[in-house]
Formats: structure tokens, C-alpha cells, sequence
């Protein structure tokens, strides 16, 4: 008796169930029908998925692009914050005075044009540039600070910036320096010598870089709206190749001398009249008057009648 139990016991524990044998052998499509536990998805649900993924994509992106931009002006300020502590430097070094825009001193076949930013050696023999870094940083690295993030254009200075093989010898551009009240330089009547620390008054208020910009790209030389009445007038015309470029979402970014960096929304293109029509879309001036690009010891900041 207890031996036929436990036949019958491993019997039915080793064939399958009935009615599954009986599935099998009767009705294979019931069985397959049985095993699909996870049908596919229909064509409205994929529909819909990829509907919603497109909406997400679509908020997404300017999102991204915003904090991108963001990201660009974060970093043109950290530049022009270090430009204007290397000017500081200069200045402790070069008797209290900043760099000199520019000069050039020809020596035999040499022509030396140095610059706030960049010197270029031309030999005039073999016609080919050398370009390293300007007055700003003593000759010595540093250089790559000087590109603008959203500046993409080429390299815009004067006294021959291609080589021969056509390539520019300056790599980096974007910015440009206050030459009008500070950098002054060679051929800047009446005044060449550079400003002293000094003699900037209100040093919070005295722009010195930027991000220069003007009909044909990039500018190196920041400008004024106006004539400096404190330097007896400097009579310079090409303001309007002087302008800001305000590439920053419509703005501007401007250190001045007390070190500080801003993005500027202000624009402003009053000048005279000659210069105001070659004003470019996308730039102009910091103010109305000379205020932010003067040294302040007067009270200068009316603009001509």
C-alpha cells in the first residue's frame, strides 16, 4: 500500500498536467496565444511617445542654448578681469603709467609694431611676420585670454596682420583698449604718452577693456563718442572703427579700472555726424558723452552741441 502511494506520488510530480499535455497536443495557437505575455505596442502608442519627446526637445534646446551663452559671458568677464589685472601690474612696474596703445620702431630690415595686445615682427626681406604677445603681459604667455568666446570673426590690426602663406599671424581677438583718454600712442596728436594711475580721477567709472567691435569685425582701440576737451581736443576721426560690440545677447561686457567687469546694456551711437553713419548694426558707444571712457577730473560729460 505505502509503496503504490509513493509510485503514484513521483508519478505525478514527473509527466506534465493534463491539461496542459492536452493544450499541446490539441491546440498549439491557445498555447502561443498563453506565451505572449508582453503584446507589442501600438502604432498610436508609439506615436505618442515620440509626440512627447519632441516636446521635451523643444523646451529643452533654448534652455541649453541660454546657459551656453551664460556660460560665454561668464567666462569674456573672467578674461576682461584678467586683462585689467595685468594692466594693474604694468602699471606698477612702468613708473604708475599704462600700456601705450601702440608704436612702431623700424630697425634695418625690421618693422617692430607693438601693441597693447600682440607685437608683430615683419621682415621686410623674407615678408614674413612674427607676432607674440604685446605690452600688456611683458612678452610672456597668456595670450588666448584675449579671444572674445562669442567673437568668431578674424583678427582686424593694422601695420600687416597676414603672412606669407596667408595665414593671420594673431590668433586671438575680440577686445579692444581705451586709447581715446588712456592708451593714447604713436600719431595720437596732441598727446602719445599713455595715462598715469594718477591721473584717472574716478577709476570705477574709466572703462579699459571691452569687447570692441565695428563695420569689419574686430577693433583693437576703444573710442569715445566725443572729442577729449581735457587734452585740448584730439581731433581723431574713425570713432565709429571704435565702437563695442554687443554680441552678449544684445549686451556688452566692460571692465574697468578699479578691476571690476559688467555686462553693459546701455548703447548709445551719438557722435558726429560723419562717424554716426558708419556705425554698425550690433555696436556703439558706452555712453552718450565721454563719461565712461574719461579719466573724470572734470567735468566733461556733456556732449558737443
Amino acid at each position: 500500500m505505502g509503496l503504490g502511494i509513493m509510485l503514484l506520488i513521483i508519478t505525478h510530480q514527473d509527466s506534465p498536467s493534463r491539461p496542459a499535455a492536452q493544450a499541446r497536443r490539441c491546440c498549439p495557437k491557445v498555447l502561443a496565444r498563453h506565451t505572449l505575455s508582453h503584446p507589442a505596442f501600438t502604432l498610436i502608442e508609439v506615436l505618442v511617445a515620440v509626440s512627447m519627446l519632441t516636446l521635451l526637445i523643444a523646451i529643452l534646446l533654448p534652455a541649453l542654448a541660454n546657459a551656453r551663452r551664460s556660460a560665454r559671458t561668464a567666462l569674456c568677464l573672467s578674461n576682461l578681469r584678467q586683462m585689467t589685472v595685468a594692466a594693474q601690474a604694468y602699471t606698477h612696474t612702468y613708473q604708475e603709467r599704462y600700456p601705450i596703445a601702440q608704436y612702431m620702431v623700424r630697425k634695418d630690415h625690421l618693422r617692430f609694431h607693438y601693441k597693447w595686445d600682440f607685437t608683430t615682427v615683419a621682415d621686410s626681406t623674407t615678408r614674413q611676420y612674427h607676432t607674440r604677445p604685446g605690452l600688456l603681459w611683458g612678452r610672456s604667455g597668456a595670450d588666448q585670454i584675449q579671444q572674445c568666446p562669442e567673437f568668431a570673426g578674424g583678427s582686424n590690426a593694422p601695420g600687416g596682420t597676414t603672412s606669407a602663406t596667408g595665414q593671420p599671424t594673431e590668433k586671438y581677438t575680440g577686445y579692444n583698449y581705451n586709447t581715446s583718454y588712456l592708451g593714447h600712442g604713436q600719431n595720437e596728436n596732441p598727446r602719445e604718452a599713455p595715462a598715469k594711475v594718477s591721473e584717472v580721477a574716478r577709476p570705477a567709472e574709466c572703462a579699459i577693456f571691452g569687447d570692441g567691435e565695428y563695420s569689419s569685425g574686430a577693433n583693437k582701440f576703444m573710442r569715445a563718442p566725443w572729442d577729449d576737451p581735457d587734452n585740448s581736443g584730439d581731433n581723431f576721426e574713425g570713432r565709429s572703427a571704435g565702437t563695442q560690440g554687443y554680441r552678449h545677447q544684445g549686451k556688452t561686457n566692460v571692465s574697468f579700472c578699479d578691476g571690476h567687469a559688467v555686462v553693459w546694456a546701455e548703447r548709445h551711437t551719438d557722435t558726429y555726424a560723419g562717424e554716426q553713419r558708419n556705425i554698425a548694426p550690433g555696436t556703439g558707444f558706452l555712453s552718450r558723452t565721454n563719461r565712461y571712457y574719461s579719466l573724470g577730473r572734470y567735468p566733461t560729460f556733456t556732449a558737443p552741441e
